[in-house]
């Protein structure tokens, strides 16, 4: 079941909790490393699980079905990821073997305000197909106002806002987490805070997060952290800020301002938390580097746009200009992952498709080479490199900052999408914890078990105590790490020996079993 409760208050002192007595269990994991998910050191012992629950941890009776010797492996509670996108793909892909392979064993889709608007519909498809990771979900801000108004940039009527209101309301009562908001993308990213606030209030009313991919991560980054937080104030509720960064040459270090003013906040008796991919670079749709305005409408709209040579210079105008005030020349940085109608681009940077397309890379060619890709209509995915190693370091240690992938369920060797849907917890294990030692092993785990089953209200999951759901993860410390590149992005994590989702044993040997004992985990 599914409760508010205050961030941290599943920390629990460490008992060693004896199998009771006559109990059958299914599952021994003996010789183990244990890493409760608390941030506590690991200890030695066993985990026992019996009817998908954990029934004995640290010392138990020395029988089961099944026993598997850990071999001093570590074992941590599955992860969850707080941030997914996993709509349009988990019919398709129910075993989420990029997820499930990776140790994640539920994830938290609907966020950057797009999610399914019939949340009911969605649970109940999820539960009669079957899935292999538990899924919960937020309900989408952009969702619901573009089934109420489109993607018309105006403020709404009072009898719109009241039929969003609705719509967000009955995504809470469906079991949704809480609300996201996407507030650079259309339509969202033409909604007032007073309106965001509006329908916060609503998800609050049901104990809800408010999870908000803000509405700019780069010079005036300082000012979204800061509307985001005004929402949860105003609504009286906690706040998620979805993949925390610095975007841009020109922000590069400002990490310290950003997490200097959730500090602050938190200090203030602000309940606000950030989520992170561990990359330097982000994924989402080309169209991001045209102005709001030249959106709006929808496709047929940008194409009457361009067709004016007056709106369209300005659109060139203003695209230069942020070239220019984030210090980049041009659109080198921008690498192709998706592009539906011409698989050749992927892969490719902007200046290589413009070479292509136009017979030449320079500025003006990469900018009509951009503008033809968006206004053809349909989504061209890309990868952006524009972060900096040292921010991503700063933000990992910050208390408040759990893992999260913002990725979707690839068709393994399809397309060229970002590694991280492929690497991130293991990377984080591999990379930040054994090589860099950026932050320990034991609050890794925790900014992926215990502090994100907190903040999404997850009271049965998240740390290795009796009675719990048995979603636990065993790998090797010394093996574990991500194999995903930018180029080769399609590669399975390494280092996970076994996964257990509620309680049945869905990763043998690094392999996914292909059972699908997820559950959908609703806000009670």
């Amino acid at each position: 079941m599914l409760k508010n409760h205050l961030l941290g208050c599943v920390i629990l002192l460490i008992g060693l909790v004896p199998v009771v007595d006559g109990q059958t269990l299914d599952v021994l994991i003996t010789n183990a490393r244990i890493v409760d998910g608390t941030g506590n050191p690991w200890f030695n012992g066993s985990i026992g699980i019996a009817e998908g629950k954990i029934a004995c941890v640290g010392k138990c009776r020395n029988d089961a079905k099944l026993i598997i010797d850990a071999d001093q492996q570590i074992v941590s509670p599955g992860f969850i990821d707080v941030h997914g996108h996993i709509e349009s793909s988990i019919r398709s892909r129910p075993e989420a073997r990029n997820f499930v392979q990776g140790g994640v064993t539920s994830i938290i889709t609907g966020n950057c305000g797009g999610s399914s608007l019939h949340l009911e519909e969605f649970f109940h498809e999820l539960r009669d197909s079957g899935i292999s990771i538990n899924v919960a979900s937020l309900i989408g801000h952009n969702t619901v106002r573009r089934a109420v108004m489109g993607a018309s940039d105006r403020m709404p009527t009072a009898s719109e806002l009241d039929s969003m209101q609705r719509l967000v309301d009955r995504g809470m009562r469906d079991g949704a987490v809480g609300l996201s908001t996407g507030l650079i993308y259309v339509p969202g990213t033409y909604a007032t805070t007073e309106e965001v606030v509006t329908l916060a209030k609503v998800a609050a009313q049901y104990g809800g997060v408010y999870a908000s991919h803000i509405r700019n991560e780069s010079d005036k980054v300082l000012d979204a952290i800061t509307e985001a937080v005004e929402v949860g104030k105003q609504a009286q509720m906690p706040v998620e800020i979805s993949h925390f960064k610095v975007s841009g040459r020109h922000m590069w270090s400002q990490s310290t301002a950003t997490l200097g003013l959730v500090e602050r906040f938190r200090s203030e008796g602000m309940d606000v938390t950030v989520d992170q991919y561990p990359y330097t670079a982000s994924s989402t749709t080309l169209a991001i580097l045209l102005p709001s305005w030249a959106l709006a409408g929808g496709s047929d709209s940008l194409k009457t746009r361009l067709a004016s040579p007056k709106l369209k210079a300005a659109i060139i105008a203003e695209m230069k200009e942020d070239l220019e005030r984030s210090e980049t020349a041009d659109y080198t940085y921008c690498a192709v992952s998706n592009c539906p109608w011409e698989k050749s681009y992927n892969g490719l940077r902007i200046s290589e498709v413009s070479q292509k397309m136009m017979g030449s890379d320079d500025l003006d060619s990469q900018i009509e080479t951009v503008l033809k890709l968006v206004s053809e209509g349909r989504r061209v995915q890309m990868v952006f490199h524009k972060m900096n190693e040292e921010d991503v370091q700063r933000i990992m240690q910050a208390p408040f900052t759990m893992i999260a992938s913002d990725a979707g369920i690839p068709q393994y060797g399809i397309n060229v999408p970002h590694p991280r849907a492929y690497g991130t917890n293991t990377r984080v294990l591999g990379r930040y914890v054994r090589e860099l030692g950026a932050v320990t092993l034991e609050d890794a785990i925790r900014k992926m078990t215990s502090l994100p089953a907190s903040r999404f209200f997850l009271e049965d999951r998240g740390l290795i105590r009796t009675g719990l759901a048995a979603d636990l993860v065993v790998f090797d410390p010394a093996t574990v790490g991500d194999q995903a590149t930018y180029e080769a992005p399609h590669a399975y994590a390494k280092g996970i020996s076994y996964v257990f989702i509620n309680g049945e044993l869905t990763v043998k040997e690094g392999m996914h079993t292909g059972v699908r004992a997820g559950q959908v985990l609703m806000k009670q």
